[in-house]
C-alpha cells in the first residue's frame, strides 16, 4: 500500500470523521464566543489560538486529502466545497476585507459534508431544483400579476404598501408568509376597500397553501428518491460481497475435491 492509499484509507476512517466532525463544532462555539465583548476582555489570546488551532486542523485535512485523492478529489462536490470554505477562512482580514471575518463561521457547513444523513438531505434538495425552479417560475407569474392588480386597486389610498411594483410585491409577500397579513395589512384596506378581501383570499389560497406546498411536496419526494438510491446501493453492495464469497467457498471445494 502506498503513502497515499495509507493516508487516504486513514482520513476515511469513522474515527478521524468524528474528530474532524468534533472541531467543526468546537470551532462553531469559539467563534460565537468571539462575538462577545465580555469573554473577549477575559480570555480573548486563549480564544484567538483556539480559532488558529481549528483552522490548521481544518487545513491539514484539506492538504491531506489533496495528497491522497489528487486531481480526484478537486472532480467530487464536496471537497470544493470543503475547500472553498477552507479557503475562505484563509483570506486575511486586512485592507478592507475585515467584513471576511464573519464567513469563518462558514466552517459550520462543513458539517454537511462530514455527516451523511445531512448530505443526503443537501442531495435530496438539489435533486429537487430543477422541479422547483419551474414553481418558483409558476410562483414568480403570479406575484407579478398581483402586484401589478394590487398597485392598481389599492396604491393611490395605500402608498406605503402598494405604491410601487416593488411595494406591492414585498406586501404580498409578507402576506403570503401569514405574517400580520389580517390585522396588518388586510384589514386597514378592507375599511377603505370593503370587498378587499375578494383579491387576498384567494392570493393566499393559491400562494401559501397550493404553491408553497407544492415546493415542499417536491423535495419531500426529491429526498425519498435519495434514500432508496442509498438503500439500492447498499443492498447491491452486500449482494456483490455475498456472491463473491460464495464464489470463494465453491473455489475452495473443487479445490478440496481435486484433491
Amino acid at each position: 500500500m502506498t503513502s497515499r492509499q495509507k493516508i487516504g484509507a486513514l482520513i476515511d476512517k469513522r474515527g478521524v470523521q468524528n474528530f474532524i466532525l468534533a472541531v467543526i463544532l468546537f470551532n462553531a462555539a469559539i467563534l460565537g464566543m468571539e462575538t462577545s465583548d465580555e469573554i473577549m476582555a477575559v480570555a480573548g489570546p486563549l480564544i484567538v489560538t483556539l480559532d488558529t488551532i481549528c483552522l490548521a486542523i481544518f487545513v491539514i485535512e484539506i492538504a491531506a486529502k489533496i495528497y491522497a485523492r489528487g486531481a480526484g478529489f478537486f472532480r467530487s462536490g464536496w471537497g470544493i466545497f470543503d475547500f472553498v470554505i477552507v479557503g475562505i477562512s484563509l483570506i486575511p482580514a486586512a485592507q478592507g476585507l475585515s467584513v471576511l471575518r464573519a464567513l469563518r463561521i462558514l466552517r459550520l457547513l462543513r458539517v454537511l459534508s462530514v455527516t451523511p444523513s445531512l448530505r443526503r438531505v443537501v442531495e435530496g434538495l438539489m435533486s429537487a431544483l430543477p422541479g422547483m425552479g419551474s414553481v418558483f417560475l409558476l410562483m414568480g407569474i403570479i406575484f407579478y400579476i398581483a402586484s401589478v392588480m394590487a398597485t392598481k386597486l389599492f396604491g393611490a389610498t395605500f402608498p406605503e404598501w402598494f405604491g410601487t411594483l416593488g411595494r406591492s410585491g414585498y406586501s404580498l409577500f409578507q402576506i403570503m408568509t401569514l405574517e400580520s397579513w389580517s390585522m396588518g395589512i388586510v384589514r386597514p384596506v378592507m375599511e377603505v376597500y370593503p370587498h378587499a378581501w375578494l383579491f387576498f383570499v384567494p392570493f393566499i389560497l393559491v400562494t401559501t397553501f397550493a404553491v408553497v406546498n407544492l415546493v415542499v411536496g417536491l423535495i419531500v419526494n426529491s429526498m425519498q428518491d435519495a434514500h432508496h438510491a442509498e438503500d439500492a446501493e447498499k443492498t447491491d453492495s452486500y449482494r456483490d460481497e455475498v456472491f463473491a464469497r460464495l464464489e470463494r467457498i465453491e473455489t475452495l471445494l473443487q479445490d478440496r475435491g481435486k484433491r
